[in-house]
C-alpha cells in the first residue's frame, strides 16, 4: 500500500495501478473543458449560484474548479509528493461565508464537482479499464473528503468570526444608545426604526451561582442564559431585538415595527417568558422613548421604575411607570431625603420588622392578607406593625404616617 502524505491535515491510503493513472493521465488535456463544465453545471443546477457577480462565475469558481482538478492529478501521479494544502479551498469557502451563500449549496457545489470529474473519466475510459476506473472513483472520493472537511471548516469559522463581530457591534451600538451617545447616522436609526420611537426594557433576574472558588458566575452560564433571554425576547416582540446583557439581566431596546407609527407594547406573557429563560421569578420594566435620544432616559427610568417596584413589595412581574407612580413620586431624592430614610434606621438591624412593613403597605394595610404572604398568624403581623410605630415613631394609622413609612423605604434602599 501506498500511503499519501498528510494534506491540511487529512492522510489517506490508496494503491493506484499504472492503468489507473493512464486513464487519469488521458484527462489532463481536457483540465480547462472540465472545469468550464463544472462551472456550468453549477450555475444551472444550484440556486444561489446564478446570482453571483461575473467575476466570481468568470474567474474564481472557474479557477477553483481548475486548482481542484490539477491538485487531484498530481496526487494521483505522484502519491509521494506534497502538493499543496486547501488554501485556495479555504479562501473561497471563506467569501463565499462573507457573502451569505448557505453552506448546504456550497457543499452541493463541490459534490456537483466530484461528479463532473468521476463522469470525465469514465466518458474517458476505454474498454477493459474498468478496474482502473473503480480503483480513480475511490481515490477521488477519498480525496474529496478532506477537501470537503477544510472548506466546512472554514466556511464555520468564518461565519462564527462575521456572527462575533455582528453581535459585538450591535453590543457597542446599544450601549451607545444607553449612554445617551448619538448614533454614527441618520441611515443606522432608521434602518434600527429608532426614528420612530423604541421600547426601553430593563430585566432584573435572579443571580447566577458563582464559579466555584469564585464570586462571579461562570461565563459560560451568563451566556447561556443571555442566549435565552434574546431568543424570548426575538420571539415575543417578532423581531431581532437589541439588547445589551449581564448576569444580573440588562436591557432591551425593541424598535418600532416596519410599517407603525411608534414602539410596540410589551407582550401579555413577558414577564413569565423570561422568567422560564431566567430560570426564575424576573422584574423587567417597560417605558417608552420617543426616539433615539430618549433611549438613555428611558433606560434610567425603567431601571428606577424596576427598584421601586421591588423596594415598595411588589411582586415581581411587569411593571409600567403608572403601577408604580406614587412610589416613584416618593423616591425622588431632594434635601430632605436623608431625613426621611434616616426614620427607619431604628429598625435596620431587625429584617423581619421592614419585611413586614414593606408587605403591610403593599397590601393597602391588610392585616389578614399580609399574613397569608409572610405565612405568619394576624396576631404576629400585628405584634410587629406595633414594634415598627414604637421604634420609628411612625404612626401606621394615619395617612401621613404611612406616606412616610412609604417613602423612607424608597429611598433607604435607593442605590
Amino acid at each position: 500500500m501506498t500511503t499519501v502524505p498528510p494534506q491540511d491535515g487529512v492522510a489517506f491510503t490508496h494503491e493506484l495501478s499504472a492503468a489507473a493513472r493512464a486513464l487519469a493521465a488521458r484527462c489532463e488535456p481536457r483540465v480547462n473543458e472540465v472545469a468550464r463544465r463544472m462551472s456550468r453545471v453549477s450555475f444551472e443546477e444550484i440556486p444561489g449560484y446564478p446570482e453571483l457577480p461575473a467575476d466570481v462565475k468568470d474567474i474564481e469558481v472557474a479557477a477553483t474548479a481548475r486548482h481542484g482538478l490539477r491538485l487531484f492529478l498530481r496526487r494521483v501521479h505522484d502519491q509521494h509528493g506534497r502538493f499543496g494544502d486547501y488554501g485556495l479551498f479555504r479562501e473561497r469557502a471563506a467569501q463565499r461565508a462573507e457573502e451569505g451563500m448557505p453552506l448546504h449549496l456550497l457543499l452541493r457545489a463541490h459534490a456537483l464537482g466530484v461528479y463532473v470529474l468521476w463522469r470525465t473519466l469514465r466518458e474517458t475510459a476505454r474498454p477493459g479499464e474498468e478496474t482502473a476506473l473503480v480503483e480513480l472513483s475511490g481515490f477521488l472520493l477519498r480525496a474529496q473528503e478532506g477537501i470537503a472537511a477544510a472548506v466546512a471548516e472554514t466556511y464555520l469559522d468564518e461565519q462564527a468570526a462575521l456572527l462575533a463581530e455582528r453581535r459585538e457591534h450591535r453590543r457597542l451600538l446599544v450601549r451607545g444608545l444607553l449612554d445617551g451617545s448619538p448614533l454614527p447616522d441618520d441611515a443606522t436609526r432608521r434602518a434600527l426604526g429608532l426614528d420612530r420611537g423604541a421600547l426601553v426594557l430593563c430585566l432584573r433576574a435572579p443571580r447566577l451561582a458563582p464559579a466555584p472558588g469564585s464570586t462571579t458566575p461562570p461565563p459560560i452560564a451568563v451566556r447561556r442564559r443571555g442566549r435565552r433571554v434574546q431568543t424570548a425576547l426575538d420571539r415575543a416582540f417578532g423581531a431581532d431585538v437589541l439588547t445589551l446583557l449581564d448576569d444580573e439581566g440588562g436591557y432591551a431596546v425593541v424598535a418600532a415595527p416596519s410599517g407603525a407609527d411608534g414602539p410596540p407594547e410589551a407582550p401579555d406573557g413577558l414577564a413569565e417568558a423570561l422568567g422560564r429563560a431566567c430560570g426564575g421569578e424576573v422584574r423587567v420594566a417597560a417605558v417608552t422613548a420617543g426616539g433615539a435620544a430618549g433611549v438613555s432616559e428611558a433606560a434610567r427610568t425603567a431601571a428606577e421604575v424596576v427598584r421601586v417596584a421591588r423596594a415598595g413589595g411588589r411582586p415581581p412581574g411587569l411593571h409600567r411607570l403608572g403601577d408604580v407612580l406614587l412610589e416613584f413620586h416618593l423616591s425622588r431624592r431632594d434635601e430632605s431625603s436623608g431625613l426621611i430614610a434616616a426614620l427607619l434606621d431604628p429598625i435596620a438591624d431587625r429584617p423581619e420588622l421592614t419585611e413586614t412593613l414593606r408587605a403591610y403597605l403593599e397590601h393597602q394595610q391588610d392585616r389578614r392578607a399580609t399574613a397569608r404572604l409572610l405565612g405568619l398568624h394576624p396576631n404576629t403581623v400585628d405584634n410587629r406593625l406595633a414594634r415598627v410605630t414604637a421604634l420609628t415613631s411612625l404612626d401606621l394609622a394615619s395617612p401621613r404616617g404611612t406616606a412616610l413609612a412609604l417613602a423612607a423605604l424608597l429611598l433607604k434602599e435607593d442605590h
